[in-house]
C-alpha cells in the first residue's frame, strides 16, 4: 500500500526533474533576456517586442541542443516511477 512518505517522494522526484529539466532553457532565456536589457539601457531603444524574438530563437536552439537530454532526464524518472509501481501496490 503506497503511504504518505511514498506520494511525498515521488512529488519530490517529479518536481526535481522538472527543475532539472526546464533550469537550462530557463537560463537561456534570462541571461538572452538580460544581454537584450542591457543593450536597450545603453542604446535607448525601448522596444518592448525587441527581447521576445531573440529569446524565442535562443530558447529553440537550447531545445534543438540540450531536448534529447532533457527527455532522457523525464523518461529515467518514468522508467524508475513505471519499475517502482508494484512497490507501491503491495
Amino acid at each position: 500500500m503506497i503511504t504518505e512518505g511514498d506520494v511525498i517522494t515521488i512529488a519530490k522526484e517529479a518536481i526535481y526533474t522538472i527543475i532539472v529539466s526546464s533550469a537550462p532553457l530557463l537560463l537561456i532565456s534570462l541571461v538572452v533576456g538580460l544581454i537584450i536589457s542591457i543593450f536597450q539601457t545603453v542604446t535607448s531603444i525601448q522596444e518592448q517586442t525587441l527581447t521576445f524574438v531573440p529569446k524565442i530563437l535562443a530558447v529553440f536552439v537550447g531545445m534543438m541542443l540540450l531536448g534529447s537530454w532533457m527527455l532522457d532526464v523525464m523518461s529515467n524518472y518514468m522508467v524508475r516511477l513505471w519499475t517502482d509501481f508494484s512497490v507501491y501496490l503491495s
